[in-house]
């Protein structure tokens, strides 16, 4: 029987959930510390076999949700009585609880019904969170309510994601119960750096293994928009760094998509091992795929 593939409860935008046996085949067979400086969602760090696990993202808020979902991994019903005070509080729908969008309004609005019958609500969560950045339970139900489930601040600070289509069904309940299961048996170590800065923060041993899903420089989304080809040569020189050590890596990244190519990386690459991934890279701007060569460059 085949591993069960567990799906972060995140849901977050250029998530390896797909991926997950591709890259499962490629990792090394014994891994002492998994090491991730662009965790995400968390999807790989959760399917992925160590002893230890020591993760990393740039994004505050990435960080302070994976922190408030292990705190809750000892009190999952305290977790959902919690979620389910909310939606009551806020009058959202929630399939899970058989809380469902009137008829009427399914009829009317065939392809928009939750977001048409959650917004007031919606609105209503975004500006008590928004009142008190602290209430990360808040800002987990706002992602999934939110627009593609996706974590956006404005330059102010201020969480600014419409409401979806979406609301808080079984596939949710399933993914939660799932990370609370997995994380329980699992060591992990959160950090908030910059990749470079996390990487030469902590004690990298021959036996472990460092996986990254960098931003990528020719595709478009909100993560990616702060990544630049300074940051790219960044990435590949603490990477030719890391194999002068002998220690592993494996490297995901986009090579072209949508008529751009990128050369810098393709070129870096070269010297290393390259294996094509079947991408599911898909912009959240037209859920399309668009054409994208993915790759997985390893040192090993």
């Amino acid at each position: 029987m085949s591993k069960k593939i567990i799906r972060s409860p995140l849901f977050y935008v250029g998530d390896k959930f797909k991926l997950i046996k591709q890259l499962n085949n490629i990792f090394p067979s014994k891994i002492d510390k998994f090491i991730e400086p662009f965790c995400g969602g968390g999807s790989v760090f959760l399917n992925t076999n160590a002893n230890e696990y020591i993760v990393n993202d740039i994004d505050k808020y990435v960080i302070k949700l994976h922190n408030f979902l292990l705190s809750y991994m000892d009190k999952e019903d305290l977790f959902f009585s919690i979620i389910k005070e909310n939606i009551e509080k806020y009058h959202l729908s929630a399939t899970y609880l058989g809380k469902n969008v009137p008829y009427e309004l399914k009829y009317k609005f065939k392809k928009t019904y939750f977001a048409k019958y959650n917004k007031f609500a919606y609105t209503n969560m975004r500006r008590d969170f928004n009142h008190n950045k602290e209430d990360i339970m808040l800002l987990y139900m706002l992602i999934i309510y939110g627009f593609n489930r996706m974590i956006r601040f404005n330059s102010s600070g201020d969480f600014n994601l419409p409401v979806g289509n979406v609301d808080f069904n079984k596939n949710v309940e399933n993914a939660i119960i799932d990370y609370f299961d997995n994380v329980k048996n699992k060591n992990i170590l959160l950090y908030n750096l910059d990749f470079e800065d996390f990487l030469n923060n902590i004690d990298i041993k021959k036996n472990d293994f460092i996986y990254l899903d960098p931003p990528y420089l020719i595709t478009f989304s909100e993560y990616n928009k702060n990544w630049n080809e300074y940051d790219e040569l960044r990435l590949i020189n603490t990477l030719d760094k890391l194999n002068k050590k002998n220690i592993k890596f494996a490297v995901s990244n986009i090579l072209w998509h949508k008529n751009k190519y990128n050369c810098i990386f393709n070129e870096w690459a070269q010297k290393y091992n390259i294996i094509n991934i079947s991408s599911n890279y898909i912009s959240y701007h037209d859920n399309t795929n668009k054409n994208s060569i993915e790759v997985l460059v390893k040192n090993y």
